[in-house]
């Protein structure tokens, strides 16, 4: 029997419940995955007629390299959202950049309070006998209002399918939350979606456990850091040695191996430069790097980090990070400085800058303040060698012929800084970031690595 909506239903349903809204995708490792922030997401979701939606991780995209039926599954998934940080490099191995990591451990909870807000029913299939209504009581607790119309685990009372698939017909609920681990909810998914009469059906993974209490999950730091992988692994190293130990490196190779032959290699091998050099700075520097923040802090009061918005590639803004060189209130007497520069254009730099410290002078003179932005490297915000990384300020002022220079990565080093840094006009340091773009290769990169280190030591236009 394959579900199709009546009349009646037609009538009641809202307008927009009738419209499928249409999300940006980004595709990697060959997939088109969403390429949204969660609100979006969670609006279109609730707003669709029926959609079914599969979150994708680095497990799912081993699981799927091993698995054709997985794979067709996903393939049929209306949204497939990108879930954790192997999915997030391996959108940046191709060049690409996702909005938002939409893991569903965080995720459903935000729907599901969308969904109470709406007035929208749940059932939840899925987990060890009794934990699924463990899940709904806790969802109950923290989320007032939301109506939980059934449960069913997803063991012996999962296998009676068409017991199932009539309990939650039967219920009305508009939503079905499916926890039975990857890929055997896709693929139950996949098989019986025709049947369910609910708007919106998807695989939410463990989260049924976290809410149960089953699994602990991490702490909010370890996730802040990307790391709950890591965590799990630790919490159950026997069930998880496998998938992160191994699966990671399996994830990491397949997704090296399927960036090199889509895009342009030049760019993978400079990925690759960025990546031993910069792992390897971060090796032989951590104890020089501590002794600079020591007398940093000890210099004058403040961080000793210095963050600041600066525009990427394609016009991306993020944060860079630098040892702090100036005193706190730097930024506010700016505007009364600018007259004093030293540079023609729109890009301010003085010599007798007041606002730099005494070891600020000695770190700006040695570009000692720039080491931090190995960790911009690492993240792929910046590579080693590419035009520096301008202000918002500074590339709202630019010229037209001038923002062909965001179209790379902004490095630490690159033409300017060892042709002479700040000795170089405005329109002279355009035409030299440009020359790089149009002529980037690992070669020149590894020239100018090379000549950085006579400019570092020569000091020329350093201040």
């Amino acid at each position: 029997m394959k579900f199709e909506p009546t009349q009646t239903m037609l009538q009641d349903a809202h307008p927009a419940d009738l419209v499928t809204p249409a999300l940006p995708t980004l595709r990697v490792l060959g997939l088109p995955l969403v390429n949204a922030k969660p609100n979006t997401v969670i609006d279109a979701m609730l707003t669709s007629p029926r959609k079914t939606v599969s979150f994708f991780n680095a497990h799912c995209a081993n699981t799927r390299a091993a698995s054709r039926a997985y794979a067709a599954a996903l393939t049929r998934s209306d949204y497939v959202l990108p879930d954790g940080i192997g999915i997030e490099l391996a959108a940046k191995m191709t060049g690409q950049r996702l909005v938002a990591n939409l893991n569903g451990t965080d995720l459903v909870p935000q729907m599901l309070r969308a969904a109470a807000s709406r007035g929208l029913s749940v059932f939840l299939l899925g987990g060890k006998p009794g934990v699924a209504n463990a899940a709904a009581q806790r969802l109950c607790m923290d989320i007032p209002g939301l109506r939980i119309v059934g449960t069913r685990d997803g063991f012996e009372e999962a296998e009676r399918t068409v017991d199932v698939i009539a309990d939650i017909n039967a219920s009305g609920a508009d939503i079905v939350l499916v926890a039975m681990g990857v890929p055997r909810q896709e693929l139950w998914i996949d098989a019986h979606r025709d049947l369910i009469a609910s708007r919106l059906v998807m695989g939410v993974g463990a989260l049924f456990d976290f809410l149960a209490g089953e699994v602990r999950r991490a702490p909010k730091f370890v996730r802040s850091c990307r790391m709950e992988w890591g965590w799990r692994l630790a919490m159950e190293p026997r069930r998880m040695a496998r998938r992160y130990l191994i699966g990671n490196v399996t994830f990491l190779a397949r997704s090296a191996r399927h960036a090199f032959a889509t895009r342009d290699r030049t760019r993978v091998k400079q990925r690759a430069l960025d990546l031993a050099i910069s792992v390897s700075a971060i090796a032989v520097l951590a104890l020089p790097m501590l002794a600079v923040a020591a007398l940093v802090k000890l210099d004058s009061r403040g961080p000793v980090l210095f963050k600041q918005t600066r525009i990427g590639k394609n016009g991306q803004p993020f944060p860079v990070y630098k040892f702090r060189s100036m005193y706190m209130d730097a930024e506010a007497r700016r505007a009364a400085l600018l007259a004093t520069s030293d540079r023609e254009g729109v890009c301010f730099k003085s010599k007798s800058d007041p606002r730099i410290t005494r070891v600020g002078k000695i770190l700006r003179r040695l570009s000692l303040d720039e080491l931090p932005q190995i960790l911009n490297v690492i993240k792929g915000e910046m590579s080693i060698v590419g035009p520096r990384p301008a202000l918002p300020e500074e590339v709202a002022a630019y010229p037209e012929h001038a923002l062909e220079r965001l179209a790379a990565n902004p490095g630490i080093t690159g033409l300017w800084q060892v042709s002479g840094r700040a000795n170089i006009g405005f329109d002279k340091m355009i035409d030299l970031d440009v020359a790089y773009v149009r002529s980037r290769s690992v070669l020149l990169d590894l020239i100018l690595i090379a000549l950085t280190f006579r400019a570092v030591v020569s000091g020329r236009g350093a201040y």
